[in-house]
């Protein structure tokens, strides 16, 4: 889900979320308000949605998804931890911002392709291990620091 994409027709695929001032979110398609965890089952799904604010049609989608992402990671048992975060915040305004996005989204991508293939097995986890490292010897060099 591209927080980029344009508000053409060809977004009508796409399930729509209205967010009221209240709070509260509105499925238009099953015509019935829904909770953080109805979001979350679409995700789980892979059904393509949209969160807009009812009254401004802003794009809220990006930001529905990190409050589930909060909700999560307060919940005991975080993916990211406390050093992962502050490095991603240290990417805010950094000229490299755009690039470490792209770098974590193909990383994830890449993590996510291999997931059907589990159980592991030795040579996914090497496989995945060569290609995290060379993505992450290109973002270095693209950065200008030296492997020591």
């Amino acid at each position: 889900m591209s927080s980029k994409k344009s508000t053409t027709s060809d977004d009508t695929q796409d399930r729509v979320i209205k967010k009221y001032p209240n709070r509260r979110l509105y499925d238009t398609a099953s015509s019935s308000y829904v909770a953080l965890a109805d979001i979350k089952q679409l995700v789980m799904h892979n059904t393509p949605f949209r969160v807009m604010d009812a009254k401004s049609g802003e794009d809220l989608t990006r930001s529905i998804l990190l409050q589930i992402i909060l909700e999560h990671e307060s919940e005991g048992s975080p993916i990211l931890t406390e050093q992962v975060l502050a490095n991603i915040i240290r990417f805010y305004g950094h000229s490299m911002q755009g690039f470490m996005g792209s770098y974590l989204e193909k990383n994830v991508q890449t993590f996510m392709d291999n997931v059907p293939q589990l159980p592991i097995v030795p040579t996914l986890v090497s496989s995945y291990a060569e290609q995290l490292q060379k993505q992450t010897e290109h973002m270095m060099d693209v950065m200008g620091l030296k492997r020591k």
